[in-house]
């Protein structure tokens, strides 16, 4: 099965009457020639990575190589335990979580890419926390993954998942769309609320660009991922209370790839406008690299 537009999974899985997770997994079964309990376990595995690298920052500051950015992830985790939080605190762990796994990765440590390890980040950062609230069973919360890597798919397919070709809309927004996904299912959403989920998700990250400082994985692509974990958790509880997105997730899908396209180079990956060509970004690059010549 060519997976290209997210409403002909939606329409397969309603004729079928199971989840988009569920769909997916037959179709993994059936193309590889592997059983449910090997695909499953292959799941765990990863979302076992995605858990360890989620709790590391939180519990001991984590540095990047460039010691540029680190230990935010901990900063978070102890305001948390001040107990004098505007968000909810469970909304904060995610967050924390989300900057965790992007300090791991900063810092050359194993992460899974998900869909790339810019936004490595958002997915890990919400299912953990969503495992730490005791409400979901672990393996509901590992087979949503087979959701997110649907939704992550037909955007690679049909768009971009890359910030070198459509700007960091192109991988935040995707994880973003990726981990509303997958919360949906887990909380028991329809297939037609998942598609929602994803298009409230993917709107609002609509030309976000990819300005990384000194061209690295860090300013500002770890505060994104933290921020960007708030976003799939409250995309996720709109599209669960019936709120619809008005412009069908496949519009939205290929409205991000137009913005891509039009998005000048400067702002994709290149590390030359955006945040980068400010004076501290500037600053910053040369201290890690030295002058320009």
């Amino acid at each position: 099965m060519s997976v290209k537009y997210l409403h002909e999974l939606i329409a397969l899985a309603e004729s079928q009457h199971v989840s988009i997770g569920e769909l997916i997994l037959a179709v993994e079964q059936e193309q590889t020639g592997r059983t449910r309990s090997e695909i499953m376990e292959q799941m765990e595995k990863q979302f076992t990575v995605m858990e360890s690298s989620a709790q590391k920052g939180v519990h001991e500051p984590v540095y990047s190589r460039s010691g540029l950015t680190g230990g935010d992830a901990y900063l978070v985790k102890k305001y948390i335990e001040q107990g004098r939080t505007f968000v909810n605190p469970s909304t904060l762990r995610a967050m924390s979580y989300a900057l965790s796994v992007s300090e791991v990765n900063a810092g050359m440590g194993c992460i899974v890419a998900t869909p790339t390890a810019g936004s490595a980040g958002i997915l890990p950062g919400v299912l953990v926390s969503v495992l730490d609230s005791g409400k979901y069973k672990r393996e509901d919360i590992v087979s949503s993954l087979l959701t997110a890597a649907a939704v992550g798919l037909v955007i690679a397919n049909s768009a971009s998942i890359a910030g070198a070709t459509g700007g960091c809309q192109a991988e935040v927004g995707s994880a973003t769309a990726m981990a509303a996904a997958a919360l949906v299912e887990i909380g028991g959403g329809s297939p037609q609320q998942v598609g929602h989920a994803v298009g409230l998700a993917l709107k609002n990250s609509l030309g976000l660009v990819c300005d990384p400082v000194a061209g690295l994985v860090e300013i500002p692509c770890i505060i994104r991922n933290g921020l960007h974990a708030i976003t799939a958790l409250a995309a996720a509880d709109m599209a669960l209370a019936g709120v619809k997105s008005v412009i069908p997730p496949d519009e939205v899908i290929q409205v991000m790839r137009t913005i891509g396209q039009e998005m000048p180079l400067s702002l994709r990956e290149t590390g030359i406008g955006g945040l980068a060509s400010t004076p501290t970004g500037i600053r910053l690059r040369e201290s890690i690299f030295g002058k320009s010549t």
